[in-house]
């Protein structure tokens, strides 16, 4: 088997600046990224499906394990750091954002991953989901979007479709649903992308580029759950339905629907029409790189509970300062002003600074 190497950083570095494994070194494998614990997920989960090409992928970035971080939340999606051979850390219900946060920006040496959930981060852990994207940290976020509560058996996420049964609406939902690339984009998300789990080369080749990026990329993943929301992306699933339904973002490229349709500019809006009906002037076509999020916020809008037009792939990649790069670049600039000054000599000279209180009697 042979292991090809993304170039992602300065020469030595892999993604974000981390060291690469040394070329002295055999290329590692898929087997060394998998841990040996059981994995535990229900039999036909699409997690399955993930896992294993993120086991694939790891190798090709050409980075040392101990220097790779999964940090999960709660949630079916959140076992995915004890089937990795990486450092990892199961958390808490929807803050591995805000931990992943500190450790990169007090690890600079790390390439650290977020493993999350409809219902872990969008739930309870929409406010640092919407923050780490603000911030523009180092992280790769996986989003798993099952539309439903899966590890709790069965209620409805804040991703269920209106009108959905579960044990928590008997008799159907009444929340309007979240579109997760929509949020994203919202919050100011640099890298968003959307992605599903059985179809395993366009997975690994959106999980390269969100990789390669430098700030937080966030991947959605739908993800099946055959035991409480079965079928749930079946018509995409489906091969001839998803040809019919799908539209591929390849950027510099018109935005196509199926074989003979595509996105046009109707007003304000988009729509799809025959390409034999469209006026070649009005087609749209994708800009990721765009810094106005407008239009890649409109084709997110496309897609909807009928699922008759979805769009699949990188809606937006733009460079923008991060914040644990700016971060790091204060605290250096804080001990280039005290050259020579030991560590107790600045904690001292900080506690006793002239923002201090002195409490007598």
């Amino acid at each position: 088997m042979t292991e090809q190497l993304v170039d992602l950083g300065m020469p030595g570095e892999g993604t974000h600046g981390v060291p690469r494994v040394g070329s002295e070194q055999p290329p590692a494998t898929k087997k060394d990224f998998t841990s040996d614990q059981e994995v535990r997920w229900c039999p036909g989960c699409g997690d399955y499906a993930v896992l294993a090409a993120v086991q694939s992928f790891l190798p090709g970035l050409g980075l040392r394990r101990e220097n790779i971080v999964f940090v999960s939340g709660i949630g079916c999606s959140s076992r995915f750091p004890y089937y990795l051979d990486t450092y990892g850390m199961h958390s808490i219900h929807g803050r591995a954002p805000a931990i992943a946060t500190g450790l990169a920006t007090s690890r600079g040496d790390l390439s650290v991953w977020v493993v999350t959930g409809d219902g872990d981060a969008l739930s309870i852990g929409g406010n640092h989901l919407i923050h780490a994207l603000r911030r523009n940290v180092n992280l790769t976020i996986l989003l798993f979007n099952n539309k439903i509560y899966g590890l709790t058996k069965g209620q409805y996420s804040p991703t269920s479709d209106v009108g959905t049964v579960t044990k928590s609406t008997p008799v159907g939902s009444v929340d309007h649903p979240f579109n997760p690339i929509s949020l994203a984009l919202g919050a100011g998300g640099t890298f968003v992308a959307r992605t599903l789990d059985s179809d395993r080369a366009h997975l690994t080749e959106v999980l390269s580029a969100a990789a390669a990026h430098r700030g937080t990329s966030l991947v959605e993943i739908y993800q099946n759950c055959p035991i409480y929301n079965d079928g749930a992306f079946q018509l995409i699933k489906d091969r001839s339905e998803g040809r019919a339904r799908i539209a591929y973002l390849s950027d510099g490229a018109p935005v196509r629907v199926g074989e003979d349709h595509v996105v046009v500019r109707d007003g304000s809006a988009l729509t799809v029409v025959p390409e034999s009906d469209a006026d070649p002037a009005d087609v749209v076509t994708h800009d990721a790189a765009a810094e106005d999020p407008t239009q890649a916020f409109a084709l997110s809008r496309l897609d909807d509970r009928a699922m008759t037009h979805v769009p699949m792939g990188i809606f937006r990649q733009v460079e923008r300062a991060t914040y644990d790069d700016q971060v790091r670049a204060q605290v250096e600039g804080a001990r280039a002003s005290s050259p020579g000054a030991t560590s107790d000599e600045e904690l001292h000279s900080l506690l006793r600074g002239k923002d201090t209180w002195t409490v007598t009697g």
